[in-house]
């Protein structure tokens, strides 16, 4: 049991483990902020140009019975097709997955970027010592005499 214990906390407290619960946790924070853009912002304003309906509120009735609002036949236990939450939903990840690909595709150019910056430093030959320059120095002056 003491192993066990000994090689979960060596896991645990590794970096790699550690990066990725604070990238969990920050995505959480990021997924409500996309949210609350696409929920408070975005939706409505879309919901505004359809005529000042709640965009969210749209639904289909798929069993008997007129309801006005969706509250209202969820209430009623009536089977509905919620396309406006779906379609908020799909506006959700399409933000999302959109920031995740310039996120990626700038780390992936800072990483291009800094390989070069390496490569360039490696290909470069070592400034001479002081020593090689007088030395060479004196060379020239003894061949022009």
């Amino acid at each position: 049991m003491a192993k066990f214990v000994e090689e979960f906390k060596e896991f645990a407290l590794k970096g790699n483990v550690m990066d990725m619960a604070v990238g969990v946790i920050i995505g959480g924070a990021f997924g409500k902020i996309v949210s609350s853009l696409v929920s408070d912002i975005i939706m409505p304003l879309i919901g505004k140009l359809m005529g000042g309906v709640s965009f969210v509120d749209q639904f289909i009735n798929l069993g008997d019975g007129n309801y006005t609002t969706l509250a209202a036949a969820k209430e009623a236990g009536a089977a509905v097709f919620a396309y406006g939450q779906f379609i908020q939903n799909v506006i959700d990840f399409l933000i999302i997955a959109l920031c995740i690909f310039f996120m990626i595709k700038g780390i992936a150019k800072l990483s291009s970027l800094r390989k070069k910056e390496e490569e360039a430093a490696a290909a470069e030959p070592p400034a001479p010592s002081n020593e090689e320059v007088l030395l060479t120095e004196i060379r020239d002056l003894l061949k022009d005499k």
